[in-house]
């Protein structure tokens, strides 16, 4: 179970641990010793606990009583909680049942107790447990929900199942080998997940023109348009690739360095252009992605040039890359410097040329 939070006197209370018998508050400037201070505790933080931890113990007793099903673990999330059953499934109908039975228990308003047992009571050994801390000293706390479980645990509890108003099973997922995870809610958090479904299928509502129960098909036939609509894009972006390279071969005379870049391309149409275009003769340096921020570069051309550049021209982008056989390309985090790059091809152009 998480630890409780507060405050001591003005000073927050950042975690509280254990060690041995004793509590330690841990706090950003500890009050000089002997000062009389107020301890306020996060009761919303405790009582909350306090649910789910007794929300567990009354899930993992009725699971074991109707099912056979054994707790091994379990976990107090922040939004959720996970018991984890030994057993490798567990079937839709077994949690609807489980669900329905823990939930007549809390209507029960059956008493939640707590005692405190001496280590070598006999009574100890007759109560659900995990063993022992190797460090626990004094007595043995017994948390019991009457007529239903008993069990060793140094946790804070509610002191009626009322309190826990309602638990709410959403379901299990895979867990370790041959055991499964059984995720649930208690009390509060039932409600606030009500509420925030309910906020999301208003937005849903509001956002798709139709009714809680057309959502799921609405958002399948915006699926599928989007879908479409990425195919169309596709290929007009194939298109558009081959006629920028087409016109360029189609110029009488033609530029040793090609560049171009477009925000909407990607990686393919990039290759398209300089398989078009044919990287003998020309230097291409192609980009695409946002003008300024993040994107992907293209550096094709003479084997030997490119192989020469494309590390720098990845330093340049400041980012990474690597090339075979007259390409270099890979991604980049400051697309604002293609300017640069564009300068370092020139002077490389003119110094191989003949009159350089």
């Amino acid at each position: 179970q998480p630890d409780d939070r507060g405050s001591l006197g003005e000073e927050p209370v950042l975690r509280v641990t254990r060690r041995g018998a004793q509590a330690l508050h841990f706090v950003r400037a500890a009050p000089p010793p002997g000062t009389r201070v107020l301890l306020s505790l996060d009761w919303q933080r405790r009582f909350d606990h306090m649910q789910q931890h007794s929300g567990q113990h009354l899930i993992t007793a009725i699971a074991d009583q109707m099912f056979g099903f054994k707790t091994t673990s379990w976990e107090l999330g922040r939004q959720r909680s996970v018991i984890e059953l030994d057993t490798p499934s567990m079937t839709a109908e077994q949690v609807e049942a489980l669900e329905r039975s823990v939930n007549e228990k809390i209507r029960e308003r059956i008493p939640v107790t707590v005692r405190e047992l001496a280590a070598d009571d006999p009574e100890v050994e007759k109560v659900r447990s995990r063993g022992l801390p190797d460090d626990h000293t004094g007595p043995v706390r017994v948390v019991s929900i009457e007529g239903i479980d008993d069990n060793m645990c140094c946790g804070t509890h509610v002191s009626n199942l009322s309190d826990l108003q309602v638990i709410k099973l959403l379901g299990t997922e895979k867990g370790k080998k041959n055991k499964m995870n059984l995720v649930f809610l208690a009390g509060n958090r039932v409600l606030k997940s009500i509420e925030q479904s309910h906020s999301t299928e208003k937005a849903l509502t509001s956002l798709l023109k139709n009714g809680p129960s057309e959502h799921v098909e609405a958002v399948k036939r915006l699926q599928s348009s989007v879908k479409q609509l990425q195919k169309n894009n596709l290929n007009l972006l194939r298109d558009m690739a081959v006629l920028i390279a087409r016109d360029f071969k189609s110029k009488p005379v033609r530029s040793e360095l090609f560049v171009l870049h477009r925000k909407e391309g990607d990686s393919e149409f990039m290759n398209i252009i300089a398989n078009e275009i044919g990287t003998e003769e020309t230097l291409l340096f192609l980009t695409v992605g946002d003008e300024k921020e993040a994107g992907l570069f293209l550096l094709a051309g003479p084997a030997e040039a490119v192989e020469k550049l494309g590390p720098r021209v990845a330093e340049l982008l400041e980012g990474k890359g690597a090339g075979k056989r007259g390409r270099f390309q890979g991604k980049a985090t400051k697309m604002s410097r293609r300017g640069e790059v564009q300068a370092l091809l020139q002077e490389f152009i003119r110094q191989q040329s003949p009159e350089a």
